[in-house]
């Protein structure tokens, strides 16, 4: 099924970014009489499936939603449990990030994480900061609305400094304050587990990306799930405000 999928895409109109709200392990689990701990760790998999396969097709970049602020309200347990997951993920696929010349990034409020994790996290970009090839951005104790508010405590900061003149804020100034600010917006955002929903993720930078739902839980999310979101994603239309006809004359022109 992969290979049939994989002869649809264009390889030529791959997305630049794809970001990924990994839903569903704690109903995956669920469902398998288990507890949610045993969801989280099921989708590791998952996680190391589309990152090897975004990488195989070379998108340039693939950003995670891991863990959100507001996950810090979940049972102790829970948090406790997904913590010990992430450092014991991180530390295992190292290896493999290098050599698939993939670089690690994280964005969020690393201030939250404990001692252990943020020790971790640190040495893991340190190791992989020379790869070129996909970059991977974790999205950990993160929310749209903390990065948000913090570009804008930077910016009156700097506009009391004097570094910066009201007068000439743009969308580019706002850009480059943003946790992203190194990384292009995403073109594809993808949710799995059935929600219709975007959950604080990345909400000023998904203005213009093409959604993707499925009903599919991450747990069992693959290759070929992916395959068959890119190939939707090709299948639309995009025209950032233009008309159909405007697109259609450009493409013409080029």
């Amino acid at each position: 099924m992969q290979e049939t999928l994989i002869t649809q895409i264009n390889k030529e109109r791959l997305p630049k970014h794809i970001a990924v709200i990994m839903d569903g392990n704690g109903r995956w689990a669920k469902e398998k009489g288990q507890d949610r701990l045993y969801g989280h760790f099921h989708g590791v998999e998952s996680v190391r499936s589309i990152v090897e396969g975004s990488a195989e097709l070379g998108i340039g970049y693939l950003t995670l939603y891991a863990f959100s602020t507001e996950n810090w309200d979940r049972p102790v347990q829970e948090v406790e449990g997904l913590m010990g997951l992430l450092v014991d993920s991180i530390r295992k696929e190292v290896p493999t990030l290098n050599k698939n010349n993939i670089r690690l990034h994280v964005i969020g409020d690393m201030s939250m994480l404990p001692d252990f994790a943020r020790n971790e996290l640190k040495e893991a970009l340190e190791m992989t900061a020379a790869n070129t090839g996909l970059n991977l951005i974790l999205a950990l104790s993160y929310s749209s609305r903390w990065e948000l508010t913090n570009a804008v405590k930077q910016i009156g900061m700097d506009i009391k400094a004097g570094k910066i003149d009201p007068e000439n804020i743009n969308q580019d100034t706002i850009q480059q304050y943003l946790a992203t600010s190194e990384f292009p917006d995403p073109e594809l955002m993808i949710r799995t587990s059935g929600e219709y929903r975007i959950s604080n993720f990345l909400l000023y930078q998904l203005a213009y990306a093409e959604l993707y739902f499925t009903n599919t839980r991450w747990p069992d999310f693959r290759k070929e799930h992916l395959y068959e979101a890119l190939i939707d994603f090709q299948s639309r239309e995009r025209r950032f405000g233009k008309t159909g006809q405007q697109i259609q004359e450009e493409k013409q022109l080029a």
